[in-house]
Parts: structure tokens; sequence; C-alpha cells
């Protein structure tokens, strides 16, 4: 599982002309799930995620997590992030995840999040066209990948 992780004063999806989620202050998080995935990998996502100590304290320092600061998370998937470029400009996409597979850890990555943060995480629709909207605070953006936890 790879993901883009990006801390937000806002953020939100619209699909088909219709918002389907937004929040407030918290993490925009993009997912990619790659077909090697496992539900051990989501755990180890969602505990470092909302662990992630990114949002500044009373002397301006990052050194709170989301739950300190009352966040919010939204979540969207996008399998663009395992494509390969190796070869030629039209990037490849065949480590992604099929469906059948993705679909099922994409549901769970979202269980566990909002398990852990005690409340409700929100999402995009998996596979469909998003048009999603945020407002980077930091900037701070920071990428995390499960073949690479060390």
């Amino acid at each position: 599982m790879r993901v883009v992780i990006q801390r937000v004063s806002s953020a939100s999806v619209t699909i088909e002309g219709h918002v389907k989620s937004e929040i407030g202050m918290g993490f925009l998080v993009l997912l990619g799930i790659e077909a090697i995935d496992t539900k051990e990998d989501a755990d180890w996502l969602c505990k470092k995620i909302v662990s992630l100590r990114v949002f500044s304290d009373e002397a301006g320092l990052m050194n709170k997590d989301i739950k300190e600061t009352g966040g919010n998370i939204l979540v969207i998937s996008q399998f663009t992030l395992h494509a390969s470029y190796k070869k030629g400009n039209r990037p490849s996409f065949i480590r992604a995840g099929r469906p059948e597979q993705a679909v099922p850890l994409y549901e769970y990555f979202l269980e566990q999040l909002s398990l852990l943060m005690e409340q409700e995480v929100k999402s995009g629709t998996f596979g469909a066209d998003m048009k999603v909207a945020l407002v980077n605070d930091g900037p701070v953006t920071i990428t995390m990948d499960t073949q690479n936890k060390e």
C-alpha cells in the first residue's frame, strides 16, 4: 500500500457534480493498493497515519497527532500511485490491485482507520471519476509505502 498524506485546512471530493464527502482541518489521504497488499499492511498504515505528529502544539512545533487536534480524515482511492513509468511515456498500472482484491482491502482500511480515529473517516468512491479539492496546510505532504517500512 502506498499513501500520500496531505495536511489540509479543508478538502472535499465531488462525484458527478455532487459533493460526496468533505472535511475541515485534518488529512487528505490518497491510497494506492498494490496486488501484494494485505490487511496487515492496512493495519500498519492506519496506525502510522493516526500517530503522525505533524500538527502544531502551543509552541508552534509539529508535536500533535490528528486526534489531539480534533481533525478529520478524507480517504481517496488512487490506483495511479502504483504507476510504473520506466518504459516509455505511458504509465503502466500492472502492479495496482484488481478491484476484486482492492475493494475489500480499501473498505477494511476505512473501517480500521475509523476505529483508531474513534469517528467516521470520510471517503470517495472506489473506481469513480472524482474531483478532489483541498487547501494544503503548510504545505505538509508525507508519503508512506508498506513495502518500505524502515
